[in-house]
């Protein structure tokens, strides 16, 4: 087969009854491959040129995309690139941290547009709907009208069952009992008016990755992301994993032993253990959660951390590529870029001392959309549900 005319992933059909999942393919196809003329929307999608025509004119009707300058060939007509509209497509994610909370608002590419951030010793309810009613007050109040009605909605990236770690945030006896039965979905739409979508918060980070993320470059898989605490997340022929409970990539429960008792990656792989450390050298551990600071002055506490987890992270690799044969692995975490990158490079250091007999060595690639991962992806949610292919590659 002449490979040069193997269709995109993401086909289309020529049926009336299909214009939705036809827009929603164009628009999936200029967020993936950039600008596109509509001649290459039409090879893409394997969609005739006079479907892609009346979609790109609804499209522009809608606000969603816009015209690029005409780009002339040697030959024929010049070609017009259809890009997306910077204010056609806008949504606001709220990632609900361990020890911090964040609002973003995104547009369709993923760029930021705001942020709004608050730290805290521990989450409670009061606390993450006190902070969104200011901050998303404050956002909304800085939009053009146009820019607030191209608001699709707000997704929430949360930890599951935030009840169970109240040890591990220290915080007091029955305060984190709350959160049993807070309605995450129905408070957040309460206090901004939209339509809201809740999501695991590493799954979140994947979604955020796989969208906007070197994870486009990937069919299959494993994704990392190291918090607070770590997680992780699934991609599986072009397509977000989340899993029948939602816990597919829950890469912090498994079990990593390197003498002792087995204990989960989670308790050797998280941030909160860098944040213990700190304090037993009487540090402030909120430097931790400055997006300013580089981390540069940490000095041996950082680097045993960057050891102990590389030692750690490196033997969840493996028993993961070694279930599922996964095309990648992608590492992201919520510290300086120059940090994960140290992690990264013994990680991989790690993995190619090991015996890894009857697996392909696993090849670790830096995730690119980096510490905001979490929020950024709980955006995409409701992008990704009005406007993007939920499948594949956009899952």
């Amino acid at each position: 087969m002449d490979v040069s005319v193997i269709r995109d992933p993401l086909g289309g059909a020529n049926q009336s009854g299909m214009r939705d999942h036809n827009e929603r393919l164009v628009l999936s196809l200029i967020l993936r491959h950039g600008a596109l003329p509509s001649a290459e929307i039409a090879r893409r999608s394997n969609l005739s040129a006079q479907t892609v025509s009346i979609i790109i004119r609804a499209l522009e009707r809608d606000g969603l995309l816009l015209r690029g300058e005409p780009q002339r060939g040697k030959v024929g007509k010049p070609s017009i690139p259809m890009t997306l509209d910077p204010d056609g497509i806008l949504s606001y994610g709220l990632n609900i941290g361990r020890k911090s909370v964040d609002l973003v608002l995104i547009d369709a590419a993923g760029r930021l547009r705001a942020q709004r951030k608050r730290t805290y010793p521990y989450p409670t309810p009061d606390t993450i709907t006190g902070f969104l009613h200011e901050a998303y007050t404050e956002i909304s109040d800085g939009l053009t009208a146009r820019q607030r009605k191209r608001v699709a909605g707000i997704g929430v990236a949360a930890p599951f069952e935030l009840w169970n770690w109240r040890d591990q945030v220290n915080a007091p006896e029955g305060h984190m009992q709350a959160w049993r039965d807070f309605d995450t979905a129905g408070s957040v739409g309460a206090i901004t008016g939209l339509p809201v979508a809740v999501q695991n918060d590493a799954t979140a980070a994947c979604t955020a990755e796989h969208v906007f993320g070197r994870g486009r470059e990937f069919s299959d898989y494993a994704y990392f992301f190291i918090g607070s605490f770590i997680g992780g997340g699934v991609v599986l022929n072009d397509t977000v994993y989340a899993g029948r409970n939602g816990n597919a990539g829950a890469f912090g429960s498994i079990p990593v032993a390197t003498g002792g008792r087995p204990a989960q990656l989670i308790e050797h792989a998280s941030l909160y253990l860098l944040e213990r450390a700190l304090e037993a050298e009487g540090r402030q551990p909120t430097v931790l959660w400055d997006p300013a600071n580089d981390w540069t002055d940490f000095g041996r506490p950082l680097e045993d951390w960057i050891d102990h987890t590389a030692r750690h992270l490196a033997i969840a690799i493996v028993a993961v590529v070694s279930v599922i044969d996964f095309e990648g692995v992608l590492i992201d975490a919520n510290c300086p870029p120059a940090v994960k990158g140290a992690i990264i490079r013994r990680t991989q250091a790690e993995i190619d001392a090991m015996d890894t007999q009857g697996i392909e060595k696993p090849v670790l690639t830096e995730a690119s959309v980096g510490r905001n991962a979490r929020a950024v992806g709980a955006a995409a949610l409701r992008i990704i549900e009005r406007y993007l292919l939920s499948h594949p590659r956009f899952g």
